[in-house]
């Protein structure tokens, strides 16, 4: 059992950091992605001893986190709106998202979870159609039908100073489903 527990111990030590990451983008909150990220450890523990291939670890965990992330979208208290008369002082330690392309970050949060969940793991963590529908559940047909919905509806929304300003990623850079699957 030692041996078990000293596995999953590192296996901890070196992902969290990184499901912490794709936690705060799909969720869009320090508070939740942390919460995410320790319920999806705690219940890859709870089955560490029945993971045969330790090579499928990230994307057995990664599909915990994102079942996470779901169940945190369909909570009630999630829809409800707290209306306060002033604004609370945003605490930015902590926080492991770096602040480049922050505004462009703004505009993805916008997105249906689904579209946010297909760019977040598309994009960000560079998964391909196939590990993205694995990872999520649905039809690769799905995948890029979310990820092409996505990106039209960024493309929309990001203001033309944004695409043109050389310190930001821009959209029109960005690959479609098809481009970026051929690119692989």
């Amino acid at each position: 059992m030692r041996r078990s527990d000293d596995e999953f111990a590192a296996f901890m030590a070196a992902r969290q950091p990184a499901l912490l990451r794709t936690a705060y983008l799909l969720t869009g909150s320090q508070a939740d992605a942390e919460d995410v990220v320790q319920t999806a450890l705690a219940k890859l523990y709870l089955s560490w001893h029945r993971v045969r291939v330790r090579e499928s670890l990230d994307s057995y965990a990664r599909s915990i986190l994102v079942n996470e992330c779901r169940s945190l979208w369909r909570r009630p208290f999630r829809r409800r709106e707290v209306i306060t008369e002033v604004l609370p002082e945003r605490d930015g330690t902590g926080r492991e998202y770096d602040g480049q392309n922050e505004t462009l970050w703004r505009f993805v949060q916008t997105l249906p979870p689904k579209q946010r969940a297909v760019v977040v793991l598309r994009y960000y963590e560079e998964l391909t159609e196939a590990e993205v529908a694995a990872t999520l559940g649905i039809s690769v047909g799905t995948v890029k039908s979310q990820a092409s919905r996505a990106l039209a509806a960024l493309r929309r929304r990001v203001p033309s100073a944004l695409r043109s300003d050389p310190d930001h990623t821009t959209l029109d850079e960005l690959p479609t489903p098809d481009e970026k699957e051929e690119g692989r």
